[in-house]
């Protein structure tokens, strides 16, 4: 199968016109003809997931995180992204993205369906009613620490980070996978008990609990590593003779 009818099955149910503004999804390094036999799927295109790419002969590597954010003036092995691309291009390795269009129209559902939350409502609309983040009822009313314990055990998080009192009560959620400081102002407006996400500073996550809002930062990989199951899940249904493989979860800190 060509990369450019693999595209196409993406974009059918993650149409990059849900992905925000700022945002940078789709085909961004390789060939469109590219003839694909092997996929693999990963969070982020470091150093380590392009080797085992090339080592493994994948055909097409495909993340969550795009490698190219901003506007880039030259491509060579002078920088880290320079360097990145041109050992996918060297090796005829097509790359895409799918990022906020996958967190619009895949990753929020899921987390909230893995968390079994009841009623759920967008946090952040992006596009036609779809967005960034839901809200909705936990399973049953739960004390923060409990909470925390069932997003670890969810999401098969090593620790999580805690803003708020350990015994203080909570039933209405927000949950933002990746980086949710931007969305907070939601999850106060909302008036949840708990928001749910990763990437809060220190300033951010104690303004909240004084605003009555505990948060769970679970890490900006701790959630979305669910990405690649996914994702995986979904383009084995749509695609034959297709190779998917998944590099293993692995967290990129380890606290000591």
């Amino acid at each position: 199968m060509k990369c450019s009818d693999i595209c196409t099955l993406i974009e059918l149910e993650y149409s990059p016109e849900y992905a925000c503004d700022w945002d940078n999804v789709g085909l961004l390094a390789g060939r469109r003809d590219k003839e694909v036999k092997k996929v693999l799927l990963a969070l982020d295109a470091t150093d380590e997931v392009i080797r085992t790419a090339v080592e493994g002969e994948a055909d097409m590597l495909i993340t969550h995180h795009p490698m190219i954010f901003s506007p880039i003036r030259r491509v060579t092995d002078e920088d880290m992204t320079g360097r990145r691309l041109i050992s996918l291009i060297r090796h005829d390795i097509s790359y895409y993205a799918m990022h906020t269009n996958y967190d619009t129209r895949g990753m929020a559902d899921l987390a909230a369906g893995l968390l079994n939350l009841q009623q759920c409502t967008v946090l952040e609309e992006v596009k036609d009613g779809e967005g960034i983040g839901r809200v909705g009822i936990l399973p049953k009313r739960m004390t923060l620490e409990e909470c925390a314990l069932l997003v670890k055990e969810t999401f098969r998080i090593p620790d999580v980070r805690l803003f708020g009192p350990r015994d203080r009560q909570v039933y209405s959620a927000a949950i933002c996978p990746g980086a949710g400081k931007s969305t907070m102002k939601e999850a106060l407006r909302f008036g949840c008990d708990v928001y749910i996400t990763g990437d809060i500073d220190h300033h951010t996550g104690i303004d909240a609990v004084d605003q009555g809002l505990c948060i769970i930062d679970a890490g900006h990989y701790g959630i979305e590593h669910i990405f690649m199951d996914d994702v995986r899940a979904y383009l084995e249904k749509v695609l034959t003779g297709v190779r998917m493989e998944c590099v293993p979860v692995k967290h990129p800190f380890t606290v000591i």
